[in-house]
């Protein structure tokens, strides 16, 4: 398979190359992101080949599990390849199966923080992310400790999860952010502005459920691209998101290796202006 480092890269905060095309973890544990992954030997191997490949930016969070994700990750790929990414989140209370309430209280964030670099068995998180703004709290607050592992370098780069413009602004008050990561995907359209602002920005856009619109939803509208390109929709869905955006990193995730094959072969298609925006309407 053709290694994903001959393929479009970005450089997180300006600094940190990574490979557009990474892979997002939050699959690899059990029903409702809740608990252990069923086949943990196999959501080893699906880590290890993601790396294998060429993947060197990986996304996971406190909340996947909770806690369970960080530690497979550990186990699998610990000691870490030099380059590799690993990105957390943290700022979610998990009471149950597909159950999330956000928690901003910056003593939480700070045991967020310290648990994952226990777990991730790492001195430094690459890119730490507020999964949430918890309203109960001021965002300056939540973010105080954050700033702190900042400082201390415990931390290296900082994100945020599900932001308006006006939020990214407030917390960047009080620490740099290098990235955003809102709900984004060809059908699913609604944070166009925060695309757009990222990019003016140079802020890396982190789509999460990349796929989640499930792209053969659109078959009438990327069919005909996906056969001229003898490509499946999945690629497609995938190949129109990096074209959408330079500063898009592509987080697909699954417990297949043979999805995740598929996944990476998106970044050899160049779509058309044409078909681009053939997909945009």
């Amino acid at each position: 398979m053709e290694n994903l480092k001959n393929h479009l890269t970005y450089k997180l905060g300006g600094k940190t190359p990574v490979n557009r095309l990474g892979y997002g973890a939050m699959q690899l544990t059990g029903f409702g992101v809740f608990g252990e992954v069923e086949d943990r030997d196999n959501a080893k191997k699906v880590l290890q080949h993601a790396v294998e490949a060429g993947v060197n930016f990986i996304d996971t969070a406190e909340a996947y599990g909770p806690q369970f994700n960080e530690s497979l990750i550990a186990d699998a790929l610990h000691p870490y390849r030099n380059g590799l990414i690993i990105a957390t989140k943290g700022g979610f209370n998990r009471t149950g199966p597909n159950q999330w309430i956000p928690n901003g209280d910056p003593k939480y964030i700070q045991e967020n923080i310290e648990g994952s670099l226990k777990r991730l068995k790492t001195d430094v998180i690459d890119l730490w992310q507020l999964h949430r703004i918890d309203p109960k709290f001021p965002v300056e607050e939540t973010l105080k400790p954050v700033a702190e592992a900042v400082k201390a370098g415990k931390i290296r780069q900082v994100g945020l999860s599900e932001v308006t413009i006006k939020q990214i602004e407030q917390a960047e008050k009080v620490v740099p952010i290098v990235s955003v990561q809102n709900l984004y995907n060809l059908e699913t359209r609604k944070w166009e502005e925060i695309v757009d602002y990222t990019a003016r920005r140079e802020m890396a856009f982190i789509p999460w459920y990349p796929l989640a619109s499930g792209p053969h939803k659109l078959q009438h509208k990327i069919g005909a691209i996906a056969k001229k390109h003898s490509a499946t929709t999945a690629q497609i869905a995938l190949a129109w998101l990096l074209k959408r955006s330079p500063t898009i990193l592509l987080i697909p995730g699954t417990k297949s290796i043979s999805h995740l094959q598929e996944n990476l072969k998106a970044t050899a298609i160049e779509l058309s202006e044409d078909e681009y925006q053939t997909l945009l309407k």
